[in-house]
This record gives C-alpha cells, sequence and structure tokens, in this order.
C-alpha cells in the first residue's frame, strides 16, 4: 500500500525557538573530525582517562547484587548514598538533602534556567563565559549582560553597577572560578572572597560552575565561592572531566528556598538521573578510587599543556599571545589587530587544523581577535605539528 501526499502543514513554534540556535562547538566538531585534520577544537576528555576497567567491574556487580534499583525507576533528587558521597567530597559542611543528582551539567544549567529565568529578566555572565551556558539560558529569552574582567578576576564594581534594582535587578550571577571555559583562568582567592561579599551585600545569587576544579596542575584552586555563603549560591558538579562524560552525571547543590522547584523541574524533564549509571558511579568511586585515579588525569594534562605551550612560544608569530592555565582544559589566544579568528576557521580546516573561534562565548560584544584550543586530547607530538600549522594560517593573514 503506497502513501499518498500529504498537504504541507504549517507548525507553530514557540517564541522561544527563535532564540535557540546549535552549538557552536558541535557544528565545528562535525568539520574538524575528519582524520586529516589535528582539531584543537573540542572540550571532549581524553578517552585515555576513562576508567574502563573499572566500569566493567562495577557493571557487572550491580546487575549481580542490585538489578532491580539499578534497572526500576528511582527518586528525582537522585539515589541517597551518591548523594551523601557528593556532600561528603566537597570542602565545606553540606546537607546531602540540598543534592541534586542530574543528567549531566548541562541538564542542571537548563533547570537553573527554567527556574530563575522570566522573559525578559537580566542574568549577568563572565566575559567570555560557557557556551553551553548561554545556550541554556537562552530559550527562556533572558537579557545577558557580560560582566568584564580584570586578568582572570571579575570586576567588582562593574558587577556592582550591572546588578540593577527593581523589576530591572539580575537574577542571579553565573560563574566558572576554576579554570574556565574557555579562558582556561582561574578566579583568585581573594577575588572569591570579593565577590562573596559584593553579592551577599547586593542580593544577588551566584550559580557557581566547577566541571573543572579537580583538574589542577600545581596546586588545587582556592575554596569554592559557594563555601564563603552557602545561602546565596548554587554550585553545580560533575562527575564527566574525572570519570567519563557518556554517564551524563552531575550534581547541584542549592539552599532550602530554591531546591524543591529545582526538583520539580527536574520531574518535568526526565523523572529521574538513570537509576543504573549512578550506582555504577557509587560502585567505582565508594573505596577512595578518585583520590587514586584523578592524580593520572592531572599529570596526562599538565603534560599535554606543556606541550602546547612549547610549540606556541616556537611556532606563533609577533603580536599572538595567550595564556599559561594552571589547569583544566583550554588555552585562550589573542591574534594582533586586524585578525577575526572566525575568518581563519575554514583556512586552518583546510590546512589541517581546527579550533574554536572565541566570539561564541560572549553574550555580547565578542572580541573577535580570541581563540580557543584544548590541549587534552592530542597527543603532544600532534600538538606540535597542529600548532605549526595554525601559525603558518595567523602569518598568512597578517
Amino acid at each position: 500500500m503506497s502513501a499518498t501526499a500529504s498537504p504541507a502543514l504549517h507548525w507553530t513554534l514557540a517564541e522561544r525557538t527563535k532564540v535557540m540556535a546549535p552549538s557552536a562547538v558541535r557544528e565545528i566538531l562535525k568539520i574538524s573530525q575528519r582524520a586529516d585534520v589535528i582539531s584543537f577544537a573540542g572540550g571532549l576528555p581524553s578517552p585515555k582517562t576513562f576508567p574502563v576497567e573499572e566500569f566493567a567491574r562495577a557493571c557487572a556487580k550491580v546487575l549481580h547484587d542490585q538489578s532491580t534499583a539499578a534497572l526500576q525507576y528511582s527518586a528525582s533528587e537522585g539515589m541517597p548514598s551518591l548523594r551523601r558521597m557528593v556532600a561528603e567530597a566537597l570542602p565545606w559542611d553540606v546537607n546531602p538533602d540540598r543534592v541534586l543528582i542530574t543528567t549531566g551539567s548541562q541538564q542542571a544549567l537548563d533547570l537553573i534556567a527554567k527556574v530563575f529565568i522570566d522573559p525578559g529578566s537580566r542574568i549577568l555572565v563572565e566575559t567570555p563565559t560557557y557556551l553551553g551556558a548561554l545556550q541554556a539560558f537562552s530559550p527562556m529569552q533572558p537579557v545577558v549582560d557580560g560582566v568584564p574582567a580584570i586578568g582572570e578576576d571579575v570586576d567588582i564594581e562593574a558587577l556592582k553597577a550591572l546588578r540593577g534594582t527593581g523589576r530591572d535587578a539580575a537574577r542571579y550571577f553565573y560563574v566558572l572560578p576554576n579554570f574556565q571555559n574557555p579562558s582556561g583562568g582561574m578566579m583568585s582567592d581573594a577575588n572569591r572572597s570579593a565577590l562573596a561579599d559584593a553579592c551577599q551585600a547586593l542580593e544577588l545569587p551566584i550559580i557557581e560552575d566547577n566541571p573543572y576544579g579537580e583538574l589542577w596542575f600545581d596546586q588545587p584552586p582556592p575554596a569554592p565561592i559557594s563555601s564563603r555563603v552557602t545561602d546565596g549560591t548554587v554550585y553545580m558538579g560533575s562527575f564527566s572531566k574525572v570519570l567519563a562524560p557518556g554517564l551524563r552525571l552531575g550534581y547541584i547543590v542549592a539552599p532550602d528556598a530554591v531546591f524543591p522547584k529545582l526538583v520539580q523541574a527536574k520531574q518535568a524533564a526526565d523523572l529521574h538521573t538513570p537509576s543504573f549509571n549512578q550506582l555504577i558511579v557509587e560502585e567505582v568511586i565508594k573505596d577512595g578510587f578518585l583520590d587514586r585515579h584523578v592524580p593520572g588525569i592531572r599529570a596526562l594534562y599538565k603534560a599535554q599543556r606543556d606541550a602546547m605551550l612549547e610549540a606556541l612560544r616556537e611556532h606563533m608569530p609577533e603580536g599572538v599571545t595567550w595564556n599559561t592555565p594552571n589547569g583544566g582544559m583550554f588555552l585562550w589566544l589573542r591574534m594582533p589587530e586586524g585578525i577575526d579568528t572566525s575568518a581563519l576557521f575554514d583556512t586552518a580546516v583546510a590546512n589541517g587544523v581546527a579550533f574554536v573561534p572565541g566570539s561564541a562565548f560572549y553574550a555580547s560584544r565578542p572580541d573577535v581577535r580570541t581563540m580557543r584550543l584544548s590541549f587534552v586530547t592530542v597527543p603532544a607530538e600532534r600538538i606540535r605539528v597542529g600548532i605549526a600549522k595554525l601559525a603558518a594560517v595567523i602569518r598568512q593573514a597578517q
């Protein structure tokens, strides 16, 4: 029986779809995943760090000992034992009842957007900031203002000026203090305290996103902002960078005033984070595995960062500047006057190397001379080749 052609339907889409856009990074990944392209574009953890054997043993044990719990629906808040493990691992006194297990930290951003943002309400973000956060916030149709930086710190006076009052007051300030994506910067201890004090005085909630905090190279970062002003922050963390991103396992720590609404938003989204994934992670980390595993990730990423820094010093033309991140996965480059990195991208890919243009990471008024490079998935010898190719493309553009 053959299908008959039906008349074209007119689908009426929600207004919010007009501000939805594909992730620039994800679209770039499609282009740059050719075998002949050395890609510094992805924000992907190195597969070398995935504890495959530990996961295999954990899967077998969970299915043998806890098959019903692993394969059944579970509480929206998350498995009580995993919530307790998360609370106990954080460097301040956290009530496990205030921990919400999420399907990745990207879901945490989505829940936060749904709970806090009305159309036209203002929010504040760092300049630059995480592209995935902008993508999660934008469907709720906020007005997004970028708070400028002084070096790797937040400009507190600019934050105060942008706070607003009355109906124009910003709903929250979103910040990544540790090895920020995209810049790799780390907020100083003094700036964290100043930010906590300022936001408390301004009655401005802080959304603190910390997916990279365990990936330090020489010394751990200062204490979280959330440890300094617990009732005025929502804290986010993830297992993606220390175990594996395919688990899609993150968490939120939130005060009593907002926790129930985040749970309700979670229930509407997916009922609960997969029980199986939660129990596997519990099994893997229950005996202090992360304390043994994460130092190996740090050592690998530091060696690859050093290889990239060495290659940059050797090959980059005069006028190109970059930072030296003390952890995380990213370096931040700035081109000489007159070079737009978006205009370089196609030429770079044609010459066998890829990066992410920095414009994607700005809420407004992007610095078109910037780019993000990830050093964690490319071996050291390939990093040197890729940076040499990139430097040649930049020279050609000068």
